[in-house]
């Protein structure tokens, strides 16, 4: 049994120029790989976390409603707890994102229109039960097998120019953490 549960519901939803914000994150992780790096040392290889879509076939990052009683941060993290079950650090805020979604018009924004604030998440823990563990698989994948199962557009958008280019910039400073980058 899950003491966490999904926050429901739309009454809190943040809209802005007709658009409903909501909040994500590209959670990662290092796993070690058998190649030798140029130093001898065996070299990291980096995977992202993706869990299945509850319409239909391909894969998504963590991402949902930003509310009006919490942080952009805190929507992000509160979101990859409950689909993806997942805690860490939030490194680094990697862009804005704008898509149309199928399946939530409302009296705010009748067309669709979403704008998300995707983050990269530096996973410290997984969970063993989260709130839509039910309805919820994880996947760690590598992030050429992630552009190839991402269900959206916009997503393979945010994992190439946003999350690769921070990361290859990010590991070369050595992976810290700029509380100011955010």
């Amino acid at each position: 049994m899950c003491d966490l549960v999904a926050r429901t519901g739309r009454h809190q939803q943040r809209y802005e120029h007709g658009r409903r914000l909501v909040a994500g994150c590209i959670p990662f992780r290092y796993k070690d790989n058998n190649d030798k790096g140029s130093n001898g040392g065996h070299k990291k290889l980096v995977e992202v976390l993706m869990i299945n879509s509850q319409s239909g076939s391909g894969l998504l990052f963590p991402k949902g409603g930003w509310e009006n009683d919490e942080t952009l941060e805190e929507a992000a993290a509160r979101e990859t707890i409950e689909e993806a079950g997942v805690r860490g650090d939030l490194v680094q805020l990697l862009g804005f994102y704008d898509f149309k979604s199928k399946t939530h018009q409302d009296q705010f924004c009748p067309e669709g229109m979403c704008r998300a604030a995707v983050f990269a998440l530096q996973v410290k823990e997984e969970l063993a039960t989260w709130p839509e563990q039910s309805t919820r698989r994880r996947s760690w994948l590598t992030l050429s097998e992630a552009v190839e199962q991402s269900r959206y557009p916009w997503m393979r958008e945010a994992l190439t120019t946003g999350f690769s280019t921070w990361h290859d910039n990010w590991s070369k400073d050595g992976g810290r953490v700029d509380p100011s980058s955010r």
